[in-house]
């Protein structure tokens, strides 16, 4: 699975606009946002669709992006690793 190309960002643009709306990350490439030090989230691309990679404590969890239950369940996790950090809970956002 590679990661999401231009193509496919131009298709996932809708969640990225979502994305980016969330106090906190910064997206240093397109498509691959930070939480203070930590790569928090990136795309990919194959033939079963699109996957979002969300860091998930020392590791990511690869989430589908097809559909828009799937979409909200993406952004829902994403904006609460946000919240997590702001607590203090990610440790390597600092």
């Amino acid at each position: 699975m590679k990661h999401a190309g231009p193509d496919a960002l131009d298709q996932l643009e809708p969640v990225l606009d979502e994305i980016r709306r969330l106090d906190g990350l910064k997206e240093k490439k397109r498509g691959s946002f930070y939480l203070g030090k930590v790569w928090l989230l990136h795309f990919h691309e194959d033939l079963a669709g699109f996957f979002a990679d969300l860091q998930d404590g020392d590791d990511f969890v690869r989430l589908p992006v097809n559909t828009k239950t799937q979409t909200r369940t993406l952004l829902r996790r994403v904006a609460g690793a946000v919240k997590s950090a702001k607590s203090g809970c990610l440790r390597a956002a600092e």
